[in-house]
């Protein structure tokens, strides 16, 4: 197998590390030599947060080039579209359909931009999804990045018991089932 690259992008607080560290695991449960890089200086004020997450026989380095992103697993819209162009041609944009106003907008100084999931659209395929709202449908809000890596997993070669593995050893134990169900809804879309 080649090396798989995959980037999650996400605003602080939404759970782009953990989403690492379950690819991460996921990809060593199965064998994989794996590596991981993460990126979130601003992550404590709702800034930007960049992970990475490559595997295969042999990996070499942990950051995934521009233009080589296998898979893109957004969070917010205008991360999003901020790191689309990571994006291998023929590649999956996984998007959370939401939107968090970062500070310049929070303070006037900038407009979020319109029509982001259109314009990614134009150059890429977009699986999106309201992950959010569905999660606060199953009584977690916090359990949206399941969601999204459910639909995600339609795009890696992992059974579902490896994700179920993997689940169990990172999300905290009370949460299991819970992070168990949220996956099942993104894999049955």
């Amino acid at each position: 197998m080649g090396v798989k690259n995959i980037m999650i992008v996400g605003v602080g607080g939404q759970g782009t590390l953990l989403t690492s560290r379950i690819l991460g695991g996921l990809a060593l449960d199965a064998g994989y030599d794996v590596k991981l890089s993460e990126v979130h200086g601003m992550a404590q004020r709702g800034g930007s947060v960049v992970t990475f997450v490559r595997y295969g026989d042999k990996v070499a380095e942990p950051i995934v080039e521009e233009g080589c992103a296998d898979i893109i697993i957004a969070f917010e819209r205008l991360e999003a579209l901020r790191y689309a162009h990571f994006l291998k041609e023929g590649g999956a944009l996984i998007l959370n359909d939401w939107r968090i106003d970062p500070m310049p907008v929070v303070i006037g100084a900038a407009r979020y931009p319109e029509h982001i999931i259109e314009t990614l659209e134009e150059k890429h395929k977009v699986y999106t999804v309201n992950a959010t709202e569905e999660a606060k449908k199953l009584g977690n809000p916090k359990v949206f990045n399941m969601i999204v890596l459910g639909i995600a997993s339609r795009h890696m070669d992992f059974t579902k018991e490896q994700w179920y593995r993997v689940i169990e050893k990172t999300v905290p134990p009370k949460t299991i089932e819970i992070n168990k169900k949220a996956f099942e809804t993104g894999a049955a879309r």
